[in-house]
């Protein structure tokens, strides 16, 4: 066995690589699951646990999945690498990015990468201390993210941040407790029931968006590419 083979340098948290190096480095290593590199700096995961993260990111890949059947053009992927820039290579928990032929903002590479901004993505954080609410926040506005959700989970919180103008704006729910896309009309979101574990709740209320008819009027718009 020759010495390249014998050595592979492990991720450790912290570590300070180019995109190109931490690319190397992540595909010789297949038992590693996730590890993302933001601003430069590597962050690898911790074992997941269940009710911190497990079943909040399975109940959010619920409501999006229900989105993305009902919505022509639109591509959920779960966990995607993301060649953002070259300072960051994130994998989300969760995003939906519109077809380049629909007008979308990221690529397919022809290696099967995102590359370029999703238009919209969603973190699942323990804690209102993850790094998913500085850094990876900083770096999906530069590269125009336009919509970024997160749920703090251990302070029972969910954001909802909209790119406008250069600056990511936090949506507050309405009076009846719901968020709504401005670019995927008829995603729609009850959070209280979401933050409560009611998904028939959070189904009801997007099955009433995916009824009205601004989405009715975006599907066909898609139709049409």
């Amino acid at each position: 066995m020759n010495a390249a083979r014998q050595f592979i340098p492990a991720f450790e948290n912290g570590d300070r690589l180019t995109r190109s190096e931490f690319e190397r480095r992540y595909h010789l290593m297949p038992h590693l699951k996730k590890a993302e590199l933001i601003e430069g700096t590597v962050y690898v995961a911790s074992p997941v646990r269940l009710k911190s993260h497990a079943e909040p990111h399975a109940n959010l890949m619920i409501w999006l999945g229900t989105y993305k059947v009902a919505t022509p053009g639109v591509m959920l992927a779960d966990n995607a690498t993301v060649r953002l820039d070259f300072d960051n290579e994130p994998q989300p928990d969760a995003l939906l990015r519109l077809d380049e032929a629909c007008g979308g903002q990221s690529r397919i590479s022809e290696d099967d990468y995102i590359e370029g901004a999703p238009e919209f993505i969603v973190e699942v954080a323990s804690s209102s201390a993850s790094y998913d609410l500085y850094d990876k926040l900083q770096a999906y506005r530069r590269n125009g993210v336009r919509e970024y959700l997160v749920w703090v989970v251990q302070e029972s919180e969910f954001r909802w941040y909209i790119l406008d103008e250069g600056t990511y704006r936090q949506q507050q729910p309405d009076a009846a407790g719901l968020c709504a896309s401005p670019f995927f009309p008829g995603l729609r979101l009850d959070v209280r029931a979401l933050l409560t574990g009611n998904m028939q709740q959070v189904l009801a209320a997007l099955q009433q968006g995916l009824s009205s008819p601004e989405h009715q009027e975006f599907v066909a718009r898609l139709n049409r590419g």
